[in-house]
């Protein structure tokens, strides 16, 4: 029984992680207006049981532990990521930026840095990995969770470089490549191409936040190095969406809209949204790390302090003992 409550604790908790943004696909629409901003939202079931499912899971095992812990709760602050992470999810999928999305590459595009530069971290400082060996069982963990994390499969795409070059391959293949026009089209493509960036966007975070274990350990001043790297390349693809000189995607160009910008202007302001709002994100992810760091020094300065502390203690009393 207790075996079973888990494992659809933990099939919960992953679903809202990656699969759930894969069943919701918007649908273009008319000229947007204040009541398209208010009521277009999409309750798809499709996207919300998964999601919903995810968030049963996650606080399902939060009381768990709380219950069997009551000295050593699951902190409020990840409960609180894990639900902004899920509301990120939702706006980006199921609002009328989801709503939009095949309507307006900018629209697509917000949506897009939602999923990957907000929602992913904020899940991720959830801890949902550490959450879910919190609350299996010892034989669980150690003979199925364990094993999983320190894998071959696990190792190597957890692997810093190799985890930066997804994501940033993801970026590049994904805009510069005809699956991303493919999936304009195609519904199921568009899921698939809502997995894919999810999963790419998850690697990339797990060793930056550094919440939940990871085969590979960065030190801070290493975070520091491997999230200022995106910046570059982030910068670099928005510029060259901003600059080219045609509409990249067959799909905005020949949709039949007669209100908004046009196919080109739209695609600029996709363009100019990717670099300044993803530059912003990276920034901030970046004096996230810092402010890290400095916590994580002034936590081993504390823990030097004490241990010197109990050395002198010890030499004090082993002097007083042989006086």
């Amino acid at each position: 029984m207790r075996h079973s409550r888990w494992w659809c604790t933990g099939i919960a908790t992953a679903a809202a992680l990656v699969p759930g943004v894969a069943f919701a696909h918007g649908s273009g629409r008319g000229e947007p207006s204040l009541s398209t901003l208010l009521t277009g939202w999409e309750f798809d079931p499709f996207f919300f049981l998964p999601v919903g499912l995810g968030a049963w899971g996650y606080f399902s095992a939060v009381r768990q532990v709380n219950r069997a812990h009551p000295n050593s709760k699951v902190p409020v602050s990840r409960v609180i990521y894990f639900s902004l992470g899920l509301l990120a999810l939702v706006i980006a999928i199921a609002s009328p930026i989801g709503a939009y999305d095949t309507t307006l590459f900018s629209a697509h595009m917000w949506q897009h840095m939602l999923l990957m530069m907000v929602a992913a971290p904020l899940l991720l400082l959830g801890a949902p990995i550490t959450l879910v060996l919190r609350v299996a069982s010892p034989r669980v963990r150690k003979e199925v969770l364990l094993p999983v994390l320190r894998s071959l499969p696990v190792r190597v795409l957890a692997f810093p470089v190799v985890a930066w070059l997804i994501f940033a391959g993801t970026m590049w293949t994904s805009h510069f490549l005809p699956i991303f026009n493919a999936a304009l089209e195609n519904v199921w493509l568009h899921r698939l191409e809502h997995v894919w960036y999810m999963s790419a966007a998850l690697l990339f975070w797990w060793p930056v936040v550094g919440a939940d274990p990871s085969p590979w350990r960065m030190p801070h001043p290493v975070r520091l190095l491997y999230v200022f790297l995106q910046m570059p390349q982030n910068s670099f693809l928005a510029l060259a969406i901003y600059n080219a000189g045609d509409p990249l995607y067959r799909h905005y160009e020949t949709l039949a809209r007669d209100w908004g910008p046009s196919a080109l202007s739209d695609q600029q302001l996709a363009g100019i949204t990717m670099w300044v709002f993803g530059d912003l994100l990276f920034l901030a992810a970046l004096g996230f790390v810092a402010y890290g760091w400095v916590k994580h020094e002034e936590l081993a300065a504390i823990r030097t302090d004490r241990a010197l502390a109990r050395e002198a203690l010890a030499k004090q009393r082993a002097n007083a003992g042989s006086g």
